[in-house]
């Protein structure tokens, strides 16, 4: 894969600060250490005054400009920056809690951070605790969270760590002199379900720290929400090896970022600011106190929240294996980083979209930022320079090969026809796929489509596809159909290869492997791929906005080769003879997977004929 540099990024967000003009503190000349005062000696710093306003939330009723379109429109750059990958392993995912608490403990200026899963446990408490630390030493914090990922009644603990910015700090410019500008927590709930936005989802996961400041700048996307599930703890510290495995890459600005007039950390930022302004979002604010002889400003509740957060900080850092990591956090954020050139890509106009099916592709080429549309770009223009040769290699827990119909009826895209027909033209080149099997999903419906839809699609004729979804007896125990000559040439593709994670010594089974659940999200190619938050479904495709670096090098492929030869060592491939077998054995366990495992085919059968497999 490669990419070519595109012009300078027109994304200028003083629109933003230019709507309304923020006003100072209104503080007595020479006022020392009052509250809500600057230090005497505080300065008005005028790139901290334009980060400032730029980072101010605002009603969508006072935007003459709609973000999400601008995104989609706009042109990003592509950026020098050094990269590394935080891999899947139980090591890699305690390495990757430290390091979010690690950077958030050490911002200087500012941190960003939107999850679609934000969980109030001790992951979640515990990030919490050190946002409303960072705020107390003048760091302004954003926060947004998914309505639906992260669903609250009233996100009494989100509210609560805005109560911090009472106790904040004033913001540092880049020299490290106070300025007069006092750090603020900004929390926005993303298509907030009171708007009635229940379909269009942030699936983002990105934390930003000291993004205009590319010197400090740090960077972390991928499959990882905020919660103990993504980490490989429990809540007393021991070690949770049937957790996600996932993967992230985290960035810091490259040795070139000096000559670029927006650095990888100021692109995040501006890409953050649009998804933060979004017209479905909310701001949310702690309520103030009801009774007029209450003492405290804000409801009691809140202490409680804060309370919570600082013990939960104390605690996580405390567990040894955590402080362990967070000890080494100076050496690990220095080594191993290997220069590149990334490029931010998104799908803000999932956002805005209609006709999602019937559109697809129309509203594909709406944005040339698209995930996608990059990825189809990437594979014509390498088409265009000669016959492919070396593979595609993809990772994703959920993946679907888009198949899409007009009004009518009529097919009008069909993803496998189109790669089958650019693998004939290419009989050198393979597309290799690894994904969760029914022993390591934690979606059955997604799941009931990958096997019964998907993989059938590229690798059988309509006729042995029929015979496969007859029946769990009729098909899959059915050695006419499973043992015969055409099922063994068909499966054994010679440029198609389906990896599903997971094996017959698995604890589901009785043996001594966890397999845990494939949560990864990554593509790469010859000399080049993509890191992000995209599942390559159906949801992601037309509904989610998703984001995700698109990368170019040997060495950030190579540690992606590494992790990709690891998951399909533990990995069988779709319809061979040991992946029947793992099947019939999880149908037969009295793990709570059988079930499912048995209704795929009544499954997918039905999410096909109510077309909800759109939505999956």
């Amino acid at each position: 894969m490669k990419f070519s540099k595109t012009s300078q990024i027109i994304l200028l967000l003083l629109w933003l600060g230019g709507c309304s003009s923020l006003p100072q503190q209104g503080c007595p000349s020479g006022t020392l250490e009052m509250p809500d005062c600057p230090a005497v000696n505080a300065i008005d710093d005028e790139v901290i005054n334009e980060i400032y306003e730029i980072r101010t939330w605002l009603p969508p009723s006072e935007l003459d400009i709609d973000p999400i379109a601008l995104g989609a429109e706009a042109e990003i750059p592509v950026n020098s920056a050094l990269a590394k990958i935080i891999g899947p392993s139980h090591d890699a995912a305690m390495y990757s809690l430290a390091a979010k608490i690690w950077l958030i403990e050490n911002a200087q200026h500012t941190v960003d951070l939107a999850y679609y899963i934000f969980k109030p446990d001790l992951v979640g408490y515990s990030v919490l605790g050190a946002l409303c630390n960072a705020v107390k030493r003048g760091v302004d914090v954003r926060i947004m969270v998914d309505s639906i990922g992260s669903f609250s009644p009233g996100h009494s603990e989100l509210r609560a760590v805005e109560t911090c910015a009472a106790d904040a700090g004033f913001i540092r410019n880049a020299d490290g002199r106070l300025t007069t500008r006092k750090a603020r927590v900004q929390v926005v709930i993303f298509n907030a379900i009171t708007k009635f936005q229940f379909n269009r989802r942030s699936h983002d996961k990105l934390l930003i720290v000291d993004g205009s400041f590319p010197g400090k700048t740090a960077v972390i996307t991928g499959g990882r929400n905020i919660s103990l599930d993504y980490y490989g703890i429990n809540e007393d510290g021991s070690a949770d090896l049937d957790t996600f495995r996932d993967l992230e890459i985290l960035i810091r600005a490259g040795k070139g970022s000096s000559a670029e007039e927006y650095s990888i950390g100021s692109v995040s930022e501006i890409y953050y600011s649009l998804l933060f302004a979004h017209s479905g979002n909310r701001r949310i604010k702690p309520y103030q106190a009801s009774d007029e002889f209450d003492e405290g400003v804000f409801e009691d509740r809140y202490i409680y929240h804060r309370n919570k957060a600082q013990q939960s900080l104390e605690t996580l850092k405390a567990f040894p294996e955590i402080k362990k990591r967070i000890d080494d956090m100076p050496r690990y954020l220095g080594d191993d980083f290997h220069e590149t050139q990334l490029r931010l890509s998104h799908q803000l106009s999932n956002l805005n979209s209609t006709n999602v099916t019937t559109n697809v592709v129309e509203n594909l080429e709406k944005n040339p930022n698209s995930i996608l549309y990059l990825i189809a770009q990437i594979m014509n223009e390498a088409e265009r320079e000669g016959p492919l040769t070396g593979s595609l290699r993809i990772v994703s827990p959920y993946l679907f090969s888009g198949l899409y119909y007009d009004e009518e009826g009529e097919v009008i895209y069909d993803g496998a026809k189109q790669t089958l027909e650019m693998l004939r033209k290419n009989p050198d080149f393979r597309l290799e796929v690894i994904t969760n099997s029914v022993m390591t999903s934690d979606n059955f419906f997604t799941q009931a489509i990958i096997d019964m839809g998907m993989a059938p699609r590229f690798l059988l004729t309509p006729e042995l596809k029929k015979a496969w979804l007859s029946s769990v007896d009729k098909g899959e125990f059915n050695p006419e159909v499973v043992e015969s000559e055409e099922w063994k040439r068909l499966i054994n593709h010679p440029q198609v290869f389906f990896y599903q994670t997971g094996g017959t010594d698995s604890v589901i089974l009785g043996g001594d492997t966890n397999y845990g659940k494939l949560h990864a999200k990554f593509i790469y190619g010859n000399n080049g791929g993509f890191v992000g938050t995209s599942n390559f479904d159906y949801r992601s495709n037309l509904y989610n906005n998703e984001l995700g670096f698109f990368f170019l090098g040997d060495e950030i492929r190579d540690e992606l080769d590494d992790v990709f030869e690891k998951l399909k060592a533990a990995s069988y491939r779709w319809g061979s003879p040991e992946w029947l077998q793992m099947r019939k054995k999880v149908m037969q366990s009295d793990s709570t997977k059988a079930g499912p495992a048995r209704k795929q085919r009544s499954i997918y059968k039905t999410l096909r004929a109510l077309d909800l497999e759109y939505l999956m």
